[in-house]
């Protein structure tokens, strides 16, 4: 029991400090909380964080808002919720991405100014999601919720698979967390869930579950790939460009669906 009680605390100090690292969600103070592990819950802060934007999303179509401002909106909501974090690393890794030499691009993505491309990268999501959301019409709560998991757990995907490219860092100790495929299967089962929950609410909707699971994964493993690819490894900012562009490509794809 004492073994069972301790292990409910450290899950719930765990994701505390998940929710405060990857979120500006309000929680209580909580002394002695450990970060370096918050990547391994970063799959369900995404299916929070989306559940959130889900709640948003229904209470405008309540108040009969119309589809194009609603999917603004929610989208809007969704860079405040995370405090920008994961779009702000996307504008720096753009920014480095446009500089020539490869050898001045980390430096160029530590700069805290914000480049023309940087500026280009921010546009092109925050149009791509809009645009993605008005067109799709059935299920956008779970698709919210599947995106931003999607996003996240590609991020895990390109913690483990790829070198980190500097010494310190706000994501250097990511790579101490995520070590093995272990540490990102409990991830993918949860979003494979929420895919077999779409079923569970209709039968027909199995092909389209189906979809989103390949969709997700592929997406989510492409744009780690793409990233190395072109840096030769991740930077914390890479993960967060990793986040952004698999959650606008992944519902780009859906509306095709």
């Amino acid at each position: 029991m004492a073994n069972f009680s301790l292990w409910w605390k450290t899950s719930l100090c765990n994701l505390a400090a998940s929710i405060i690292f990857y979120s500006i969600l309000p929680l209580p103070y909580v002394n002695g909380l450990d970060f370096r592990g918050v990547a391994r819950l970063s799959p369900l802060i995404g299916l929070i964080i989306g559940g959130i934007l889900s709640l948003c999303d229904t209470g405008l179509n309540y108040l009969s808002i119309p589809v194009l401002t609603r999917s603004a909106i929610v989208v809007c909501a969704g860079i405040a919720l995370t405090g920008g974090l994961h779009l702000d690393g996307a504008m720096d890794t753009a920014d480095g991405l446009a500089v020539e030499n490869p050898e001045r691009r980390l430096e160029v993505m530590a700069d805290s100014a914000t480049g023309a491309f940087g500026a280009m990268a921010a546009i092109a999501i925050v149009l791509l999601k809009t645009a993605a959301l008005t067109e799709i019409e059935a299920n956008r709560w779970l698709i919210l919720m599947a995106a931003c998991g999607w996003g996240r757990w590609g991020q895990q995907l390109a913690i483990l698979r790829y070198p980190y490219l500097k010494p310190t860092g706000k994501g250097a100790f990511h790579k101490e967390a995520i070590r093995s495929y272990k540490d990102v299967i409990p991830g993918l089962l949860l979003l494979w869930g929420l895919s077999g929950l779409l079923c569970l609410l209709n039968s027909q909707n199995l092909f389209f579950a189906l979809a989103m699971i390949v969709v997700g994964s592929a997406i989510a493993f492409v744009t780690g790939a793409w990233f190395n690819h072109k840096l030769g490894g991740h930077t914390g900012d890479t993960y967060g460009a990793v986040v952004e562009w698999t959650e606008a490509l992944f519902l780009c794809v859906l509306t095709g669906l």
